[in-house]
């Protein structure tokens, strides 16, 4: 099979937010307890977070984490999570069905990102709660005044506010599964109001309203419309949430399916234009694509975990190496989306449907942990629009799939990194990349395992690991592989 990558300094999708490549923390299964924090653990520092999991989450270069939920949120009152932790209540977590302890809140969340070198993107609960518990989140984490909540965060320790930058307005309020689930109107309203006065309390901050769940939510299009019609003068982006998985194992499908993400994308953000028409409006709602990843291998064994447990192995999939393909692609999306785009997180980070799991002898890195890890480093700066010539083929109900699916990236250097997976199961690939005169290809690394369903673990971490390909002119990406190359001027 041969394909060409053409690759124009002057065909330009956008600048690329690097939040593109944040990611999610939930108090959820082991991501919190057991996972970033583990105060009885050998590398535990002097807050208890596990210094081993700090520096994976710094090795991915991860700029912003959405915090605290997810599910769990619409149910959380922000106070149990401060001051001193000995007089800390445990709550029944209803979103979850396990027992929260709140040693960890955002007194320690906050610090936490410091120390892995990120921000937090806070989620106030619009379920049980309303805009006066948010406004006063945002006193206490942002503001120096001498007031009730900014005083109540200096009494536990923390005399310099947060500066938490980036909100979200609850979290999939459209679903019946939610605490709370309200309908389009009823959350409208709610995150409207809310909006407003998070936003008089600091007009700083940036806010993201909820869309829907997934696009298959009998409202999706409509939800969207009716919260951007209440909430449009208020709020900065309205976010997208979508699980992909292959529980039929029809990997071409399966491979396929960033397809259906770019669609997904390009939908919501026709959404957001037609009511920003409508109300004559200068501004411009992107997106933000707040909780993304394959979800799917955990299901079976999730529904044993007995009701009220303390921190269980809850959505703990083992992710395979067509997995990291299908990540891979998916990232390739999202970077070829980045003029909308402009926040994604991948969901989660740590041990629930994660890149890095951990033990107690130690952690290991899944397969999807390598092209997250790629993008992250390599795919700052501007999105250039690559035009790709190949092979297509048919996937399922999805007609004219390409074999090849790539993204090109302007670096801050000036070189020029390439993304491209190739999903074809049985061909190499013989890439011919064109680019503007002056550029060498520098480095190459390759995901590549003969075994598609080939997983890493603790014992065997290094099943599934990135090669680096040393440059000699041929430029051959193998059957089902994910591939990274940076080209450097000369």
């Amino acid at each position: 099979m041969k394909a060409k990558i053409t690759v124009s300094r002057d065909d330009v999708i956008s600048k690329i937010d690097d939040r593109i490549y944040g990611s999610f923390i939930e108090h959820l299964g082991r991501a919190v307890y057991g996972g970033i924090y583990q105060p009885e653990h050998e590398t535990a520092d002097d807050m208890g977070f596990r210094k081993d999991v700090l520096a994976l989450v710094k090795k991915l270069g991860v700029p912003i984490v959405r915090y605290p939920g997810g599910n769990f949120v619409s149910g959380y009152n922000w106070e149990d999570g401060t001051g001193d932790r000995s007089k800390r209540p445990k709550k029944l977590d209803l979103a979850w069905q396990t027992i929260e302890t709140n040693q960890v809140g955002i007194d320690e969340f906050q610090e936490w990102a410091k120390r892995a070198g990120t921000e937090v993107m806070m989620a106030v609960n619009l379920g049980t709660r309303g805009a006066d518990e948010a406004r006063q989140l945002v006193e206490y984490c942002n503001l120096a005044t001498d007031t009730y909540y900014a005083d109540m965060r200096r009494r536990n320790g923390f005399d310099k506010p947060f500066g938490i930058k980036l909100w979200c307005l609850g979290n999939e309020m459209d679903g019946t599964w939610q605490i709370c689930h309200l309908t389009a109107q009823e959350y409208a309203r709610k995150a409207c109001e809310a909006a407003k006065v998070m936003k008089w309390t600091d007009p700083n901050i940036e806010l993201v309203a909820c869309g829907s769940s997934n696009k298959n939510m009998p409202t999706f299009g409509e939800w969207e419309r009716t919260v951007l019609r209440e909430c449009y003068d208020h709020i900065d982006y309205i976010s997208l949430h979508n699980y992909y998985g292959n529980p039929d194992n029809d990997t071409p499908s399966y491979l396929a399916q960033a397809v259906n993400m770019d669609s997904f994308i390009k939908t919501v953000a026709a959404i957001c234009d037609e009511v920003k028409a409508e109300k004559h409006s200068e501004k411009t709602v992107n997106l933000s694509f707040d909780e993304w990843n394959v979800w799917f291998h955990s299901s079976e064994q999730d529904k044993h975990v007995p009701r009220w447990s303390y921190a269980p192995r809850l959505l703990e999939d083992i992710y395979n190496f067509e997995d990291a393909l299908l990540v891979g692609t998916l990232l390739i999306t999202l970077i070829n989306n980045s003029d909308r785009v402009k926040i994604a997180c991948l969901a989660q980070l740590v041990n629930v449907i994660a890149p890095i799991m951990t033990e107690n002898e130690g952690c290991w890195l899944q397969t999807i942990f390598y092209p997250f890890m790629h993008a992250s480093l390599y795919g700052r700066g501007t999105a250039l629009r690559p035009e790709t010539v190949c092979e297509c083929c048919d996937a399922g109900k999805l007609k004219d799939v390409p074999h090849i699916t790539a993204a090109a990236v302007e670096n801050a250097d000036g070189g020029i990194t390439v993304f491209a997976v190739n999903r074809s199961l049985d061909d190499d690939c013989e890439l011919e990349i064109a680019l503007p005169d002056g550029y060498e290809l520098s480095e190459q690394f390759e995901l590549y395992s003969d075994d598609l369903k080939a997983v890493n673990s603790l014992d065997a971490p290094d099943n599934v690991t990135p090669a680096k390909v040393m440059p000699n002119g041929e430029r051959v990406i193998s059957r089902h592989s994910w591939n990274v190359l940076r080209f450097k001027k000369v």
